[in-house]
């Protein structure tokens, strides 16, 4: 492991800051990439005061493609927090034959890190899934709800953590309202969300979640709706064939939301929190930071 004294102070406080929300625990290892992906070295000893940043941005995206990395840049960022993985696969090279690679390459040219906490957001109390939970909920009552997924990482202040929900309603709401709120929840009110009815009208009462792609979380799960970001052709056969409806939205609308309603606020609180401790001795970013959502990250599909 690389030693810590060689590290950005600036990096060494993100990281910190982004697993007190989001430990690298909490995620999926058996097949996600998540943690820090890209970091680069702190400023040389011989840079002048003058030329550091007296804010250090970090930049929230859910797929860091070549417009947000363009962004990252004009925005002279410090790092980049995207959900998405950019790195998920083994590389075995590096070159600018490969759009995704030559994104590294210009980020690390430009110095700005890369961190990725994808499933442990998803996991995470209060993370993606709940933000989806309470947005489709909208203050009616509960009965009650559980994690599908359990996640034990043995810390009081995670208990409850694990991949997905189902939440069952004390009375049964109108499918047609559990739209509305869905297309207002993800921003999608003057496009098209997809539906797949049992059959209608319908009054739901029990709701299974997941941000994303829920096929694989809802294999064993039974509820009158699915709402998720994309479910395959079978996948959708299949819920329809146990008996339940579907809601979705596209896979990243389902996520690209809480970026900007929950995690923009609750890093910056404990970024700040962070910086305390270590401003004083650092020549970078005196005025602590600021954390921005990307304006250029969206869905690759458009309605048309």
């Amino acid at each position: 492991m690389a030693s810590t004294t060689l590290r950005s102070p600036v990096v060494r406080t993100a990281v910190s800051a982004i697993q007190k929300l989001y430990p690298v625990a909490l995620a999926d290892k058996s097949w996600d990439n998540t943690g820090l992906l890209l970091e680069v070295p702190p400023l040389p000893s011989t840079c002048p005061v003058s030329s550091a940043p007296r804010r250090n941005t970090i930049l929230l995206t859910i797929d860091l493609t070549r417009a947000v990395c363009s962004e990252a840049i004009r925005l002279n960022a410090s790092l980049i927090l995207t959900y998405h993985p950019i790195i998920f696969r083994g590389l075995k090279s590096l070159t600018l034959s490969d759009p995704q690679q030559e994104t590294i390459l210009r980020l690390a040219q430009h110095g700005i890190s890369v961190y990725s906490p994808h499933t442990a957001v998803d996991a995470a109390v209060g993370g993606v899934n709940d933000w989806l939970l309470d947005g489709i909920v909208s203050g009616d009552k509960v009965e009650s709800q559980r994690v599908i997924d359990v996640v034990d990482i043995g810390e009081e202040a995670f208990e409850g953590s694990g991949m997905g929900r189902v939440v069952v309603l004390g009375k049964g709401v109108g499918l047609k309202d559990l739209v509305e709120r869905a297309k207002k929840l993800v921003g999608m009110e003057k496009g098209e969300i997809h539906l797949a009815l049992l059959f209608a009208p319908q009054y739901i009462k029990s709701i299974a979640i997941c941000a994303g792609s829920g096929g694989s979380l809802f294999r064993n799960v039974q509820a009158d709706l699915y709402f998720t970001g994309e479910l395959s052709h079978h996948e959708a056969l299949s819920a329809r064939e146990k008996g339940s409806s579907i809601i979705t939205c596209f896979h990243s609308n389902t996520e690209r939301g809480f970026l900007e309603s929950v995690m923009k606020g609750k890093l910056q609180k404990v970024l700040d929190e962070e910086w305390e401790n270590v401003k004083e001795e650092e020549k970078e970013g005196k005025d602590g930071f600021e954390v921005v959502v990307s304006k250029e990250d969206a869905d690759p599909y458009v309605i048309v």
